[in-house]
């Protein structure tokens, strides 16, 4: 036996793989909006979603990846969707409860709790940003994990994310009623 076969060969070094991210994307990225430094929450509280600027896509770009998504893949809608969920995130903040509960509270109209529940496609996305506002100036801070999903499948063309949006408008639509009900 040679002093060679009484040492172990060399194994290579590697560094660990980065762990990935716990939790919801949606948490993650309200996590990471309620962190960011002035700068960037600014440039996200005025993104327009349609035009944005490049230190918006920066800021955006950064929030979604810390948020444990990978932009990268996107489609310009897919991007556009997420924009204006950072957007509204940054200005009317992250909540719990009941979205349609919220939007009772915020003392938003019938008509224009209607007309977010029925509208579709790019009708739907400019509604979005008022509400936000609305919402902002009321304090009242929507539940993002109900209107992210509302936003991300509003003119799906797959069957089934069509009726989660389709269940999603229901359940928003009950409890809104419900609630002004109650108040009355």
């Amino acid at each position: 036996m040679s002093t060679l076969d009484l040492f172990e060969p060399e194994m290579p070094v590697v560094a660990p793989e980065p762990a990935a991210p716990t939790g919801h994307p949606v948490g993650r990225l309200a996590g990471f909006i309620d962190r960011a430094d002035p700068g960037t929450r600014a440039a996200l509280a005025r993104l327009d979603p349609d035009v944005m600027r490049p230190h918006q896509i920066a800021a955006l770009a950064r929030a979604l990846i810390e948020a444990g998504l990978s932009p990268d893949t996107w489609q310009p809608a897919t991007w556009k969707r997420w924009a204006l969920i950072a957007h509204g995130m940054a200005l009317a903040g992250h909540g719990k409860g009941s979205l349609g509960k919220q939007l009772a509270d915020a003392g938003v109209s019938e008509p224009r709790v209607t007309k977010l529940l029925v509208s579709r496609g790019d009708a739907f996305l400019q509604i979005v940003p008022r509400l936000l506002r609305l919402l902002a100036s009321k304090q009242v801070q929507p539940n993002w994990y109900n209107l992210s999903e509302l936003i991300r499948k509003n003119d799906s063309q797959e069957a089934a994310e069509q009726e989660e949006a389709e269940a999603l408008r229901l359940r928003i639509a009950g409890d809104y009623f419900s609630a002004i009900a109650r108040a009355h």
